[in-house]
């Protein structure tokens, strides 16, 4: 009788045994008995301890994933405050709006003395080399006038930006390219919140630099 209970409450439709039907297997376990051969009692005290394993495991994992909920929130609320801000993001790409110069800064892990801005575009193709000249380590700003190497104004679009930087003695130094933009939105659509910034995407990793707009009276 025994083996033929546990069977059923095995296969019943429920995919959780919880406290009533556990107490009701146990009760049916004690009344079912055989009295020339009761169940040893250690085995329900067995019983009683795994069950009560198993239901703070259960406990804990809700409560994991109520946390999880609300630090997913809270990201989200955080990221969120970020809209309005001026903010400075790795890039490797440059929008440029025909006649206007587009602005970028340049960050190099060492002093350089030759500093170069390669402009591309969508094709690949190099459009325009600005030589930048000796830098010292450090954060400096640059500008891009639009223009191609034949002088000729080229069309609003996102172009292609890498920098380099070596010293006299032909070693490289780490140089990185960043672009400001204010931030207009967020979106969650991948796993990682990303900002949205004249048109594209920005990762939260991307970041460099976070300032509070000044305003003018």
């Amino acid at each position: 009788h025994h083996d033929q209970l546990v069977a059923r409450f095995i296969e019943a439709p429920s995919k959780a045994l919880g406290k009533d039907e556990f107490l009701r297997l146990l009760t049916t376990q004690l009344a079912n008995q055989d009295p020339l051969q009761p169940q040893d009692s250690q085995a329900f005290v067995a019983q009683l301890a795994q069950f009560a394993s198993v239901e703070q495991l259960e406990s804990l994992g809700s409560r994991l994933d109520m946390m999880m909920i609300g630090q997913a929130s809270a990201n989200q609320l955080q990221t969120s405050s970020l809209i309005g801000k001026e903010v400075l993001f790795r890039a490797d790409s440059i929008a440029l709006t025909k006649g206007e110069p587009a602005r970028f800064e340049v960050t190099l892990d060492g002093t350089s003395d030759e500093t170069v801005a390669i402009v591309a575009d969508a094709t690949g193709r190099v459009v325009r080399t600005i030589q930048l000249g000796p830098r010292d380590a450090g954060t400096f700003s640059a500008t891009w006038d639009g223009y191609d190497e034949k002088g000729n104004a080229l069309p609003t679009g996102d172009y292609v930006l890498t920098v380099s930087a070596t010293r006299k003695d032909g070693a490289e130094v780490t140089a990185a390219a960043s672009v400001r933009g204010t931030v207009t939105g967020v979106t969650f659509e991948n796993q990682a919140p990303e900002l949205l910034i004249a048109g594209r995407r920005v990762r939260m990793g991307d970041l460099v630099e976070i300032a509070q707009p000044t305003t003018t009276l």
